[in-house]
């Protein structure tokens, strides 16, 4: 049975799901960093690069429907998706980040128990700042998101293609796969990990009004913390980004095999 586009994206949706099904449950982590919710995130950029921004990326570049793009092209099609994934991620990691603010001035005595509740700060956000305070640190969201996914669906895209050597990377086994997911994972949060401090810190300070934008607050974490204060909690989040990226990919990648391999049957 010949596959349409319709068919095609309901299987890269699933495969995506399949990559990681408990997506977004984890809305207050204990860094500021990778959790469950970037997995997830991760997840739902993997099904978007297959199902509509290849596609973006083929038209762009003047590539028939069914060309195979090369490694950077798929890079590029990914950091595209993130773009959209952004406007999404830039609230939930709001009310995540004051969540956390919240629990450690509870934690000092600073604020009462009942406060601490995302519905708390949700109404706090619409009453301060209506609708769209909710995107408070968008920009640097998207300066997080656009680079750093470029490194993500660049280095596994590049890290098959190596352990391809010459072959089709879809003949490739699980343990090539997971350790491809694993680089890309390293790469993208070795590109992006001082975006996300800062990106943190804004989304935090705009509680109380104190947002000096990315620049101005970049520049008061160096003056006043120094550099290594960016790279607070990155050995952590390396060691957790290998095998949770490669547990992702596997699964996408196999998930997506199987479902073709049924629809071809028919």
């Amino acid at each position: 049975m010949k596959s349409n586009p319709a068919i095609q994206a309901a299987i890269d949706l699933t495969a995506g799901a399949a990559g990681n099904p408990r997506a977004n449950c984890s809305l207050c982590s204990s860094s500021f960093s990778a959790g469950l919710k970037e997995s997830g995130l991760r997840a739902f950029l993997l099904s978007c690069q297959e199902c509509f921004c290849q596609q973006v990326v083929r038209k762009v570049v003047g590539l028939d429907r069914q060309t195979k793009l090369s490694d950077l092209q798929n890079a590029a099609a990914g950091s595209f998706a993130s773009a959209f994934a952004a406007l999404v991620l830039c609230p939930t990691e709001l009310v995540k980040c004051r969540l956390q603010a919240m629990f450690e001035m509870e934690t000092s005595g600073k604020i009462a128990k009942s406060q601490n509740t995302v519905w708390s700060v949700v109404k706090s956000i619409l009453k301060k700042d209506g609708p769209l305070g909710f995107y408070h640190g968008l920009s640097s969201t998207l300066l997080r998101e656009v680079p750093g996914y470029f490194f993500f669906f660049g280095g596994y895209e590049l890290s098959r293609s190596g352990f391809a050597s010459g072959r089709s990377k879809d003949e490739l086994g699980p343990v090539p796969l997971m350790l491809s997911g694993g680089i890309g994972g390293i790469c993208l949060w070795l590109a992006v990990y001082p975006v996300d401090c800062i990106k943190s810190r804004i989304q935090v300070l705009s509680m109380s009004g104190k947002q000096a934008g990315f620049v101005g607050t970049f520049l008061s974490v160096l003056k006043t913390e120094g550099i290594t204060a960016l790279y607070s909690g990155l050995k952590p989040t390396m060691i957790r980004a290998f095998p949770a990226n490669g547990s992702l990919f596997l699964a996408y990648e196999y998930s997506r095999k199987l479902m073709m391999s049924q629809l071809e049957a028919y």
